[in-house]
């Protein structure tokens, strides 16, 4: 069944490649279908991949290759909310260590150019606690941060 709204993301030929690491590093992530150009296209020829359905984290999305008219920005990230610090460093490690780059705040950006904000859930209850003062220690010391560390944000909610 098509879904009713599909994230659709540009990529310049890699979106195959893009959708197989999304799928190898996070859960409930798989590559659905590839589907080849019937004809030749402005930044391919017949028989290439055109588009791949996959999902990321269980949201569907469809990678197009549709050449290198367009590039990704940080007005579109995908923000995944992480259990612990293993879980946290994990994926911050496997996007940036396959070619991405760090950003600050718990933000970063795969290889591909694909913002990706890796944010652990104590950091999110933190400031939408109530609690004004913990709210913004917490927010302080993630403004230090690049990878969020989850020892520090607790440690700045004790004050």
């Amino acid at each position: 069944m098509i879904p009713k709204n599909t994230i659709c993301l540009w990529y310049d030929g890699t979106a195959l490649e893009a959708a197989t690491f999304y799928a190898e590093t996070f859960p409930d992530s798989a590559v659905k279908a590839i589907h080849r150009a019937p004809g030749d296209f402005p930044s391919g020829q017949q028989g290439d991949v055109l588009t791949v359905e996959f999902t990321v984290l269980g949201i569907p999305c469809i990678g197009l290759n549709g050449g290198p008219a367009f590039k990704h920005s940080e007005a579109f990230s995908f923000q995944v909310a992480t259990d612990d610090q293993a879980e946290t460093d994990r994926l911050w490690n496997a996007i940036v260590g396959n070619g991405g780059q760090e950003s600050a705040c718990g933000w970063c950006k795969d290889k591909w150019g694909l913002s990706w904000q890796i944010t652990p859930r104590v950091l999110t209850q933190a400031y939408t606690s109530g609690d004004p003062a913990a709210a913004k220690r917490a927010f302080e010391a993630m403004m230090t941060m690049r990878k969020i560390d989850i020892a520090a944000i607790e440690a700045a909610l004790r004050g």
